[in-house]
């Protein structure tokens, strides 16, 4: 074993991945994680790398950034994405897992792979001797106010923070099929497809939206709606910005057909698979903070699903993040002390995959700075580079999640961009890879 002591404090996506690399290279590498001890508001269990909101790990399509950066990753070998794939459910040009059995690899691969995996809460940063040991913050989103207070101490900066929402989760036994139906958007009429679709006529729709914004939430003595993540807005607020707002949003009908009426409905409910036996769906896109007799009401409102049961109601949480662009250095280390790096959520990535990808990116600057190598920084054509440029300069950090704007320009005809883009970070990604021997 390397004689170097990494601590990673964290047993999401971005610490289980940075774990699983180093202790693959031969480092003593201590994994804390609080749970089950110390429980939060949204985890259920106490396995790593639980998935708390949806079961998607967006598209797989190279026309979507999302797409691009699984390709680079996999050309990092990337552990959790190699899982994901593992533990895949149908979710049409989606890569969507069975939550239960990918957090239940992770933690499997985790111990496999030698990591020592210690079940307590840690405090301070004061608890490591950062003069011998390498310290990596990768607590997320849900960090504890106690460490989160330490985190204030050693980057000398205000926390931030973002309100977050999870969708409810219901049990398929009861969707009447004589008003649902199986497609994905522009799928030919002939296949199946992997989402449920609830289609709701005019005044359905606008029965919804009446019911979202008259019903009551769970108040937030912290709420501001300018902290709410646009990516993640409650289906509420949603509403309340507009009559049509939810149509041309979550629930939009565009490329879907109703075969019972042979025409594109008004609105449609979209449900994605939960889990490899069909029998748990989310409502994709109704992350809520409503209390959870609105939630029934509202649920039950939607065109076959009027007698579904709720397995998991939708909650609201805070996720906390630090100012990286003035504290943390190109690899993600802290400027002030260069044995603490940070990955995850609580630098400003949004997105499982992101978040996995931080993780990544900064246990291979931990093994670099070690063996005395000179750092890894990703081509700014690369979604990778791309992503973690903007968190390290960006003005004013909102989170951030893959997207092509992150990328440079490509001389290219509108509907030729995407996929140009696309190319050009995956060629650059391989070739800085080769002419780096990483």
């Amino acid at each position: 074993m390397k004689s170097k002591v990494i601590n990673i404090i964290g047993g999401g996506l971005a610490g289980s991945q940075a774990a699983v690399f180093l202790a693959e290279k031969g480092y003593t590498v201590n994994l804390f994680e609080m749970r089950p001890n110390v429980k939060t508001e949204v985890h259920n269990t106490a396995m790593l790398g639980e998935l708390v909101c949806s079961n998607s790990l967006k598209s797989e399509g190279m026309k979507n950034a999302s797409g691009v950066l699984k390709e680079e990753l996999k050309l990092l070998n990337c552990k959790l994405l190699e899982i994901a794939y593992e533990n895949s459910v149908p979710a049409g040009m989606a890569l969507a897992v069975d939550r239960e059995n990918f957090s239940r690899k992770i933690t499997e691969i985790v111990k496999e792979s030698g990591v020592n995996l210690i079940r307590r809460e840690v405090v301070s940063y004061q608890e490591f001797d950062l003069n011998e040991e390498i310290l990596l913050v990768a607590t997320g989103p849900m960090t504890s106010d106690k460490f989160m207070e330490s985190i204030g101490e050693i980057t000398g900066s205000d926390k931030l923070y973002f309100f977050d929402a999870v969708s409810p989760i219901i049990d398929s036994e009861e969707i009447d099929f004589d008003k649902c139906f199986y497609a994905d958007r522009h799928s030919p009429e002939e296949e199946n497809g992997d989402y449920i679709n609830c289609p709701m006529n005019e005044g359905q729709y606008k029965e919804l939206v009446r019911m979202l914004v008259e019903a009551n939430v769970i108040e937030n003595a912290d709420f501001e709606k300018k902290y709410l993540f646009e990516r993640c807005q409650p289906i509420e607020e949603i509403a309340r910005s507009g009559i049509d707002a939810m149509r041309f949003g979550p629930l939009k009908p565009v490329g879907l057909t109703d075969p019972n009426t042979g025409e594109e409905p008004y609105a449609v409910v979209q449900l994605r698979q939960e889990n490899n036996d069909r029998s748990m769906y989310n409502l994709v896109g109704f992350q809520t903070r409503l209390k959870w007799g609105e939630q029934k009401k509202i649920v039950h409102s939607i065109p076959g699903l009027e007698n579904v049961e709720i397995l998991r109601y939708g909650v609201m949480h805070k996720n906390t993040y630090i100012d990286s662009p003035r504290v943390l250095d190109k690899q993600f280390c802290l400027e002030k002390n260069p044995a603490v790096y940070f990955a995850g959520q609580i630098t400003g990535v949004e997105g499982y995959v992101e978040c996995i990808a931080s993780g990544l990116y900064a246990a291979i600057n931990i093994d670099r700075k070690i063996q005395g190598l000179n750092p890894v920084e990703f081509p700014e054509a690369t979604i990778l580079g791309g992503l973690f440029k903007y968190v390290n300069e960006a003005e004013k950090l909102k989170p951030m999640y893959a997207n092509f704007g992150l990328l440079p320009p490509v001389k290219a005809k509108r509907k030729d961009r995407r996929i140009k883009k696309a190319q050009r970070a995956v060629e650059s990604m391989k070739e800085y890879l080769k002419n780096n021997e990483i």
